[in-house]
């Protein structure tokens, strides 16, 4: 497994991304977190490369850091140069999210956006460039990329696009919030035309009415070229997940995000990849747990229109499991990268191989 909380130097890792690169190789990213499991204090941006589709992990590489702060939500996307582009965000040690939706901690200790990239496979990354003012509104407060990987899209008018997405929360529009409240959170993505040179914000779905609001968000391309995105749904609508498609590269959706009862899980983040294949059923597929009220039963489920219905596809124990991202590995072959272990959902963040025709 490329993380054991404990090991390495951090008392904990959360928050698995990853990607495989032109060459072959897996990139597993992951919050390196040195003191504790909480969401705040001294936290690194880690990485661990394996040449082998997963089979072995290199040695730990710390990618971003902010002195004392943190440095997460890891975002990585592959180019069409084969550059790896990596969005992430920073904040102050202290700025505790709560704080920060309660409008509590100044712009420069609260969350800012940054890009770095690897021109060599992930061996080696540039210096981290901030673009917090392309990447977030002066009056959004709480703000976070994807977590998971990033999508280039393939297909259409827009292909080569970068898409990010993200969520973010927005100042208390009644009296007597905080703004700490759910109802304030919403979705939006970022988008790049030129390989991360320049982002801008596309959509925007945020709406106070607390039923349902964008959090953390997942996307993949579908064959028609419209992208689907999902999101955990901090709203009181059925079900704790969201979605939506857009016709035109993630720059508006077609409608604001709706209930995705079909997706029966916790609060918790997931991952959407859609499984291209020339030679047989091509599914959207989606990795989170599947027990409806705890983190626990990591499970593959898989739809073949587009998002509307699911079913499951691969369960991978009944064990505690968070976070998680799919990767293609080839074409026989799908990884998850996922929070899990025996008494707690964030011992270790776990690799596992999956075959493509126990998916289809």
């Amino acid at each position: 497994m490329p993380f054991r909380a404990g090991a390495e130097g951090y008392a904990s890792y959360r928050i698995p991304a990853v990607v495989a690169t032109p060459a072959g190789t897996l990139l597993a990213f992951a919050e390196g977190r040195v003191r504790s499991a909480a969401d705040h204090g001294d936290i690194d941006l880690v990485l661990k490369r394996s040449p082998d589709g997963g089979r072995t992990w290199g040695p730990l590489q710390v990618v971003a850091e902010n002195g004392g702060g943190t440095a997460g939500n890891p975002a990585p996307v592959v180019a069409g140069d084969g550059r790896v582009v990596l969005v992430h965000v920073t904040s102050a040690a202290g700025a505790t999210e709560d704080l920060i939706r309660r409008g509590r901690v100044p712009a420069a200790e609260g969350r800012r956006v940054w890009v770095t990239h690897s021109d060599d496979d992930g061996a080696s990354w540039s210096a981290a460039r901030e673009i917090t003012g392309e990447a977030k509104r002066p009056e959004w407060r709480w703000y976070a990329t994807t977590p998971g990987h990033a999508l280039r899209l393939r297909h259409g008018p827009w292909a080569g696009r970068l898409v990010v997405p993200g969520n973010h929360s927005t100042p208390p529009t009644a009296a007597g919030d905080t703004g700490a409240e759910g109802k304030y959170d919403g979705g939006h993505d970022l988008l790049s035309d030129d390989d991360g040179a320049t982002w801008r914000i596309g959509y925007v779905d945020d709406n106070p009415d607390g039923y349902v609001n964008a959090n953390e968000t997942t996307a993949a391309e579908l064959p028609d070229g419209r992208v689907y995105f999902n999101a955990r749904n901090d709203g009181a609508a059925p079900g704790r997940r969201a979605d939506a498609h857009s016709s035109d590269g993630g720059a508006s959706l077609e409608r604001p995000f709706r209930p995705q009862a079909g997706l029966a899980g916790p609060v918790v983040q997931g991952s959407v990849l859609h499984l291209s294949r020339s030679d047989g059923p091509d599914p959207l597929l989606f990795s989170g747990p599947a027990d409806p009220a705890h983190r626990a039963l990591m499970t593959v489920r898989a739809s073949r229109d587009g998002g509307v219905t699911w079913r499951p596809a691969h369960t991978v124990d009944g064990l505690p499991a968070a976070y998680s991202d799919l990767v293609r590995i080839d074409d026989a072959t799908v990884g998850l990268l996922y929070e899990t272990g025996d008494f707690s959902a964030y011992s270790t963040i776990t690799f596992r191989r999956i075959p493509v025709e126990e998916l289809i």
